[in-house]
This record gives structure tokens, C-alpha cells and sequence, in this order.
């Protein structure tokens, strides 16, 4: 019986220290400088997101909330710095589709494996691809667009994000549709939208953020929306499936932190940011960029990652994508 009892009493003072363990964790984070490692370069929508959602955090937590741009390697360079980083909640990832669902498959063995290394945090928007070509092509709708297309055979070049990237894709899969020939050019990231505007590109599939204040601005000419259904920053905007596309997709981009960091600390961070982007500023700043929020707890962003994961692993494969 004095054996049991000092077990029960080893076991329940274990728990305490667990339990305390756990809420010190919450409860005094943030106490220092957060690093937001952003997996592209500045300009792009994970890069507009992040930073939007940082700003938001600094001021409600009061401390600084640094965010730091490390293009490369298709997004694989951000995965494998945030992967191994402490995992203490003061180093985060704003990553998207691409490194997170895409990757693993696409080059097969990465040093760091985001499906593994990475704690799923916050999805911070669903995005739309956007079918844009350069202004100066005077291009303006999709009959025009057509048939400057047919008109141009083995003359067109698209580009992306980077291999692998839903910019890619989708491009790809667009070309098989309509049999239409054309070179991928990749880019580190905001460099392609660039380029397309200076029309160094002849079309693009690129996420809403990134583009829509270019084609409010003239400097870009949109012609169809990839999703199923049209969005609220391009209303009279087709989808592809009503111009006879066979194609309804999309991006999404979200927060990361290191595999074994305290649950507790992730759900402040999951909590903090679904409040940040229920903020109506912030919501309709985000929605008239094209991003839709979609509040998801921990739990629920975790199982979208693994379902998206399992989506996009067979559609890499087919298109025979692989890694400069």
C-alpha cells in the first residue's frame, strides 16, 4: 500500500509540473521577438499575407514581429529553417500549397520534410488563381485570348512561382486542355508577376493578392478566375469552368511552426490569428484582394494539410514535374 501511495503521489506531482509546464507556456508567450520566415520573396501573396498578419500580432502582443523573406529552392529553403528551428513558437513559417503539399512529392527527398517537421498553426486565406496577361498585349477577354493562342503556336511562354507551384499546375494542366504548346519559365516568386507585366511572359496563372491591385491598375488584363465560383474583388470576372475549362482550383497559404512546439503556445497563435482576420478592416482588405478567410482551429488545418497533401501527390506525378 506505501508503495502504491508513492507512486499515486509521484504520478500526481508529475501531472502538476506537466500542467504547469503547459500553461507557463501560454500564458507568458509572447515575451520577445517573433521571426516570421516567409518561404518567398516580398511582393507575392504569402509575403502580403504574412506581413499583414504580423503587423496585427506586434500590436496586440506588443513585440516586435519580424518577417523575413528566404526564397529558394522552390520554398524548400523556408520549410528547412523553420523546421529547424527551436521549437519554442519564436520561429514561424508563412508558407503555401506549394512547399507544404507539393514538394514532398515533387522532389521526393527533401533535408526537411514538411509533412513531418512542421506543426500546421493557422490557414490564413484561400486563394484563387487568376488567368492574367500583360496590358501592353491588349488582350481583354478570352475569345481574344484564344485565339491570339492559336495564333502563336510554340511562341508562348508562361510563368510561375517556381516547379511545382499551383502557378505551375494549373498552367500545365490549362495547356493540356486546350493542346496548346508553351514553356514554363519558373521564377524564385514575385519576380514572375514582373515580368509578365513587362511582357517578357505572354500569360500567367497567379494568386489574387499578388495581381488584383495590378489589374485595377491597368497594368494587367484578367481573363478567367480558376475556382469554382467568381470572386468579390473581380465579380464580372468568368470562371473557367464557364468559358469551358475543365479546371476549378485553387491556392491556400498558412502559419507553420517546428514540429514539438507547445500546444499551447499553437493554439494562442491559431487563436490570435483567426481573430486578427475576423477584424472587418482586415477581412475586407483581405477580400477585396481576392483571399477568402477560413477560419480552421489546429485540429482542422492539421487534417486539411494531410487531405491536401493526399490531393496533390497523384497530380504531380501525372505532370511529370520534377526539381531544377
Amino acid at each position: 500500500m506505501k508503495l502504491i501511495k508513492q507512486i499515486a503521489i509521484s504520478f500526481g506531482c508529475a501531472l502538476v509540473l506537466v500542467s504547469n509546464a503547459f500553461s507557463q507556456g501560454a500564458g507568458t508567450y509572447p515575451d520577445k521577438p517573433i521571426k516570421i520566415i516567409v518561404s518567398f520573396t516580398a511582393g507575392g501573396t504569402t509575403d502580403i499575407l504574412a506581413r499583414e498578419v504580423g503587423n496585427q500580432m506586434s500590436i496586440r502582443w506588443k513585440v516586435p514581429v519580424v518577417v523575413e523573406n528566404k526564397p529558394g529552392a522552390a520554398g524548400n529553403l523556408g520549410t528547412e529553417i523553420v523546421g529547424r528551428a527551436a521549437p519554442d513558437g519564436y520561429t514561424l513559417l508563412a508558407s503555401s500549397i506549394g512547399p507544404i503539399s507539393i514538394n514532398p512529392t515533387l522532389f521526393g527527398n527533401l533535408p526537411v520534410n514538411p509533412q513531418k517537421a512542421l506543426q500546421p498553426v493557422a490557414l490564413l486565406g484561400d486563394v484563387p488563381n487568376i488567368l492574367v496577361v500583360p496590358a501592353t498585349s491588349g488582350i481583354k477577354n478570352w475569345k481574344e485570348f484564344t485565339a491570339y493562342l492559336k495564333a502563336n503556336p510554340g511562341a508562348i511562354n508562361y510563368g510561375s512561382t517556381g516547379i511545382g507551384t499551383t502557378a505551375h499546375l494549373i498552367s500545365y494542366l490549362f495547356a493540356q486542355k486546350l493542346s496548346v504548346e508553351a514553356l514554363h519559365i519558373p521564377y524564385k516568386g514575385a519576380e514572375a508577376t514582373r515580368d509578365l507585366v513587362a511582357g517578357r511572359l505572354q500569360f500567367m496563372f497567379a494568386t489574387a493578392p499578388s495581381v488584383v491591385p495590378l489589374i485595377k491598375a491597368g497594368q494587367l488584363n484578367a481573363i478567367a478566375v480558376s475556382t469554382k465560383k467568381r470572386i468579390s474583388a473581380l465579380p464580372d470576372l468568368p470562371t473557367l469552368n464557364e468559358l469551358g475549362v475543365d479546371i476549378a482550383t485553387g491556392a491556400w497559404f498558412g502559419f507553420f511552426a517546428p514540429a514539438g512546439t507547445n500546444p499551447a503556445i499553437i493554439k494562442k497563435l491559431n487563436e490570435t490569428t483567426l481573430s486578427i482576420l475576423e477584424e472587418p478592416a482586415i477581412k475586407q482588405k483581405l477580400l477585396g484582394l481576392g483571399a477568402d478567410p477560413v477560419p480552421m482551429n489546429v485540429q482542422e488545418f492539421t487534417k486539411f494539410v494531410q487531405n491536401d497533401f493526399a490531393l496533390w501527390a497523384p497530380i504531380v506525378k501525372a505532370s511529370g514535374a520534377k526539381p531544377e
